[in-house]
């Protein structure tokens, strides 16, 4: 896994690939097996005792997994990678692998879902706690950290408020104390941050999302040092057997020969939509880390090439009934979770909760969030402003 290369187009287009070794196919192919036969005892012997060193069972490495390994460890500017089912499995295995009962994570606040029940549904059955707190306020948040603490984990930007984290700063102080970082760099691929290079130990990002890009796959990846993956690979990710499946893999290479390309296009779209939502009278305020009243905007040009898809704004109304109408009435925005797709999307924060639970004073009630797919922006545009115009005036 250490071969690297600095060209973007090099690493998605060629790196890893051996047309040679798959009857000079332009695509690579799906090697959908179980387990490898060998010519000799000692080989097999070999392979049993190093599972990472070469191919025995597919639960663990598999060619056509690995040529996307390769790929997605040079994007991050990592020594290696492991790909999984989803992003979920891929948190579960780097958060367990470096935690132990008695332990003590420190958390930036609301992170995804699925890794808050990890951390207070499954690891407080184990005697593990964890502290949420402010990421964007760096002493702040550091002064969470304890004697116990072993993990810090960060989502930079976090896919809702996209919260920032000073990554470089909490690294440096990490790694004084001898505390391991995770970080989701999902919002903004390795081609927009790469967390390594500001002294993170493990970048994570859900696959499923840009990766993919066509809304018909999961994953998860975990990069980071060659150390660190072996780690995870001969415990969490053989144990569990949540690795990916060699078809899944294959569609996820797939996706990524466009991702530079579809990035740009919504890179350009997102910025196009931003600019219309400011003139709307029922945005109240609006969240973009690329947009110059962000409060950490500054923070964002200094980690980050770019930022597009997730735009999230609050709307100004007295009643969820505004929001709902709003949100269906929108035809080119569909309404569903997950983002990263060809397909724009829309999600209000007060669907997590009964509607006669809204309270117009609570922000985060009013809160909607959409995702700009590859679709026109022109096209996109219309389709809110209607949506707009068929909500009663302010």
């Amino acid at each position: 896994m250490q071969e690297q290369h600095p060209d973007v187009s090099y690493i998605i287009n060629h790196l890893g690939e051996d047309h040679a070794a798959y009857f000079n196919a332009i695509a690579p192919p799906i090697i959908q097996t179980s387990n490898f036969n060998f010519d000799t005892v000692a080989e097999m012997r070999k392979a049993l005792e190093d599972e990472m060193g070469g191919y025995l069972y597919s639960r663990g490495l598999n060619p056509t997994v690995d040529i996307l390994r390769k790929k997605l460890a040079a994007l991050d500017g990592a020594e290696d990678a492991l790909v999984f089912n989803n992003g979920a499995a891929a948190v579960f295995s780097g958060v367990m692998a470096n935690v132990q009962s008695g332990d003590h994570i420190l958390s930036v606040h609301h992170p995804y879902t699925w890794t808050a029940h990890l951390f207070d549904k499954i690891l407080s059955r184990f005697g593990i706690s964890v502290t949420y707190a402010n990421g964007a306020d760096t002493a702040g948040f550091l002064s969470h950290i304890k004697l116990n603490t072993r993990l810090i984990y960060l989502e930079s930007p976090n896919s809702w408020w996209l919260d920032l984290q000073d990554l470089e700063a909490i690294a440096k102080v990490a790694r004084e104390k001898g505390i391991v970082t995770m970080i989701d760099n999902t919002f903004c691929t390795p081609l927009y941050q790469r967390p390594g290079d500001f002294g993170i130990d493990i970048a994570m990002q859900t696959a499923t999302k840009y990766i993919s890009g066509h809304s018909d796959t999961l994953g998860g990846v975990l990069t980071g040092s060659h150390a660190m993956m072996r780690k995870i690979f001969l415990s969490e990710y053989l144990c569990a057997g949540n690795g990916i499946q060699p078809f899944n893999a294959w569609l996820l290479l797939r996706g990524l020969r466009t991702l530079p390309s579809r990035l740009d296009r919504i890179t350009s779209t997102t910025q196009s939509v931003l600019n219309y939502l400011k003139t709307v009278d029922r945005v109240e305020s609006l969240i973009f880390p690329f947009d110059p009243d962000f409060p950490q905007y500054a923070l964002a040009k200094k980690q980050m090439k770019g930022a597009c898809g997730l735009i999230s704004f609050y709307m100004r109304t007295d009643n969820v009934a505004t929001i709902e109408q709003f949100c269906n009435s929108l035809k080119a925005f569909r309404m569903a979770v997950s983002w990263g797709g060809h397909e724009s999307l829309v999600i209000p924060k007060c669907v997590g909760m009964p509607a006669g639970d809204f309270q117009p004073d609570e922000p985060n009630h009013r809160l909607i969030r959409l995702y700009i797919g590859l679709e026109d922006a022109e096209f996109l545009i219309s389709d809110l402003a209607n949506a707009f115009k068929g909500i009663s005036p302010l």
